[in-house]
């Protein structure tokens, strides 16, 4: 059963849905399975495709782009489906089934194919080539990181969070916009125990820190990148080395937020000075701190 309504959003000319589901037969636990625990599930579909979903008991409202509202509706019933009860037993729907369930529906590049616009308004160019969004959501996170002082970027790997932050660094730098970049992240663990570590602090922290380099080679070249280092222009720095320190006229990005404490979270936000962006990115169901520890990125 269900109920279907469409507008036009007039800010950006766009057709929204409106649509309203009732899953059948219903059962609350079932229910609490499909949802999983503090409505997590729910909240990764409306983060990944874009939409909101609205609940009171069994029956969903879900917003937002048509063919994400379409595919939101069709996992829903899929899923729910898979809650049913096996040997007397109430299936749990895992996060990594919804990410596979919207890797399958192939949602989001049909979406950034309907809305052609999204790639054009906001582009990234290096000087080796320009860096366009794949998806609309991509794009959303770009426009988000152009147009305020601090982004969070929350998702699986894979999404392109680190790359598309690191891209909108290197532009920012381009365009004399900041004087410098500063990448860091929590380092080996919560503790960040890197004395035990062969080398100086460069060599200790580097091979975690390897995937922003990559991106950073990729779009300036190895020799570029390695002169910026030289001159404190790139500068690269576990979190725990934040401390104390106020960075203006910075672009500033904290990869594997998730492995940040509470307290080491706030420290890093406090850091951020005059004409400087911060982009925060992470993936919550890959957190690795000690039990018990909450991450600073919840």
């Amino acid at each position: 059963m269900f109920s279907f309504r469409r507008h036009t959003d007039k800010r950006n000319g766009l057709n929204i849905d409106t649509r309203e589901i009732t899953l059948e037969p219903a059962d609350n636990a079932r229910l609490l399975s499909l949802c999983g625990p503090f409505d997590d599930n729910i909240k990764q579909l409306e983060r990944r495709l874009g939409i909101e979903i609205n609940r009171r008991d069994n029956h969903f409202k879900l917003t937002g782009r048509p063919i994400c509202v379409t595919a939101a509706a069709d996992i829903l019933r899929s899923l729910y489906v898979d809650t049913a009860p096996m040997r007397g037993q109430i299936q749990d729907i895992e996060p990594e089934q919804i990410h596979l369930a919207i890797k399958e529906a192939r949602v989001l590049e049909q979406s950034a194919e309907s809305v052609p616009e999204y790639g054009k308004a906001v582009n990234i160019k290096t000087k080796r080539g320009v860096i366009k969004p794949r998806t609309p959501n991509q794009a959303q996170y770009i426009a988000n990181i152009l147009d305020h002082d601090i982004t969070f970027g929350v998702g699986p790997a894979g999404t392109g969070k680190t790359y598309l932050a690191v891209a909108a660094a290197v532009d920012a730098l381009e365009r004399q916009e900041i004087r410098r970049i500063l990448l860091t992240r929590p380092a080996v663990e919560a503790g960040e125990k890197l004395g035990f570590l062969p080398g100086d602090l460069s060599q200790k922290v580097d091979p975690y820190l390897r995937p922003l380099y990559d991106a950073l080679f990729e779009m300036l070249g190895f020799e570029k990148v390695e002169k910026l280092i030289e001159r404190n222009v790139i500068e690269v720095a576990p979190l725990a080395y934040m401390r104390g320190r106020t960075l203006n006229d910075a672009f500033i990005i904290l990869d594997e937020s998730q492995n940040t404490t509470i307290e080491q979270m706030k420290m890093f936000l406090t850091r951020i000075g005059f004409n400087s962006k911060a982009v925060i990115t992470g993936d919550v169901t890959q957190i690795d701190l000690p039990r018990n520890t909450k991450s600073g990125l919840r």
